[in-house]
């Protein structure tokens, strides 16, 4: 039952990662289009440049599920690697338990309320030509916060599951 969980997890956290590295090359493309705009035919564009910034927010923000997930993310490797993997296991467990989970939730929570305010009073760009329906970018917050909650119960899981020694986990293959 464990295992399902955070295989099906893991699904969605490598989901965001396929979605993260499509944003990256819209964003490529986006500013490809913006440099030949500005220095070849003397355009500029607010929103090309607005877009750039959305992206790039929107495609570092769903890319940390998929960074957990992977075992990307940042931590004391020169004492975390020498440790056994029950080490390893009990400190992600709480790690993600107090600070992980806390602070995804916390922020997530409050980031519909944010996201949810733009939507509201139809906030668009402070710029004349810029973008309009603000509320897009500011609900990639709590969804992006959500989702790396989600995948942190799954490195939960897998922690748990080493506990176990039902499987081979991540912490086994130096993955976490």
């Amino acid at each position: 039952m464990l295992i399902k969980a955070e295989r099906a997890i893991n699904r969605f956290s490598d989901f965001l990662g396929t979605v993260s590295a499509v944003l990256f090359l819209l964003m490529l493309m986006n500013v490809f289009i913006d440099v030949v705009m500005r220095y070849a035919l003397n355009e500029v564009s607010i929103a090309m440049q607005e877009m750039e910034w959305h992206l790039f927010a929107a495609m570092f923000m769903l890319g940390v599920p998929y960074t957990l997930r992977a075992g990307g993310h940042v931590r004391v490797d020169l004492v975390y690697e020498n440790l056994s993997i029950r080490r390893k296991a009990i400190i992600d467990i709480a790690g993600g338990l107090l600070f992980l989970l806390p602070f995804c939730l916390l922020v997530g929570w409050y980031g519909v309320g944010f996201a949810h305010e733009a939507w509201s009073l139809g906030e668009t760009s402070g710029d004349p030509g810029g973008l309009t329906n603000r509320w897009i970018i500011k609900a990639v917050i709590p969804f992006a916060f959500f989702a790396t909650a989600i995948s942190g119960v799954a490195m939960i899981l897998n922690s748990v599951i080493a506990l176990k020694d039902e499987h081979e986990t991540k912490i086994d293959r130096g993955l976490l």
